[in-house]
């Protein structure tokens, strides 16, 4: 669920919106509510009988968890990356297009 959403949502946030620190809250929010989410489905999941994500409940090993958060935390750096080019590339196209145009007779 986060990894479709750092496809989808970042790039166009740092291209489409002028204001760089306003696309980086906008990507910080929307990953946020995502991966809270995300983290809620797998625990529910987990308490019921699952051992795909954490293993046996109630003794969750350290390692797959540690390995969740860093998984995470890539995908997040990632996603943050990408806020970032598609913010310099959309000011670039701005600046391209606010030039001014010399017409000729």
């Amino acid at each position: 669920m986060e990894l479709i959403a750092m496809v989808l949502v970042p790039f166009p946030v740092g291209f489409l919106v002028r204001n760089r620190l306003a696309a980086f809250v906008t990507y910080v929010a929307v990953h946020g509510f995502v991966f809270t989410a995300q983290t809620l489905n797998l625990l529910v999941e987990w308490v019921g009988g699952s051992t795909e994500a954490f293993g046996a409940y109630p003794d969750a090993s350290d390692p797959e968890v540690l390995a969740y958060l860093v998984v995470n935390a890539v995908i997040f750096a990632a996603g943050l990356g990408l806020v970032w080019l598609g913010h310099r590339l959309g000011a670039r196209r701005r600046a391209r297009s606010a030039a001014p145009v010399a017409l000729e007779s």
